[in-house]
């Protein structure tokens, strides 16, 4: 018998398919997961998504843009350089043209 994923494990196999270039926000993770209130328990995941591997977590942002997990990674600013390496405009901890960048979890369900 195959053991049920834990919530965070289901958080990180999201987080796995933002495409390079794009970013999705904690509440469009919890809101695909079919737990719209669960955004923090998101952001909780994001912060331990170094332990699970291959996880993009510089791609989750809050649901501005803001870079709101930054501190999470080595250095004051290997988030925003991660971004900028995909094509990405940060200004003052902020995605730029975030609509234009916002990948949508619920768009692998069309």
């Amino acid at each position: 018998m195959e053991k049920e994923k834990s919530f965070y494990d289901k958080v990180y196999e999201v987080a796995r398919q933002i495409p390079e270039g794009k970013v999705t926000s904690y509440g469009a993770i919890a809101r695909y997961l079919g737990s719209p209130q669960s955004a923090r328990m998101v952001g909780w995941a994001m912060n331990n998504a170094s332990k699970a591997g291959g996880v993009p977590a510089h791609r989750v942002v809050n649901r501005i843009g803001m870079l709101s997990g930054k501190h999470n990674f080595p250095g004051t600013d290997t988030m925003q350089r991660m971004l900028e390496s995909e094509g990405i405009e940060i200004v003052d901890n902020q995605v730029q043209n975030y609509e234009q960048h916002f990948w949508d979890p619920m768009d692998l369900l069309k």
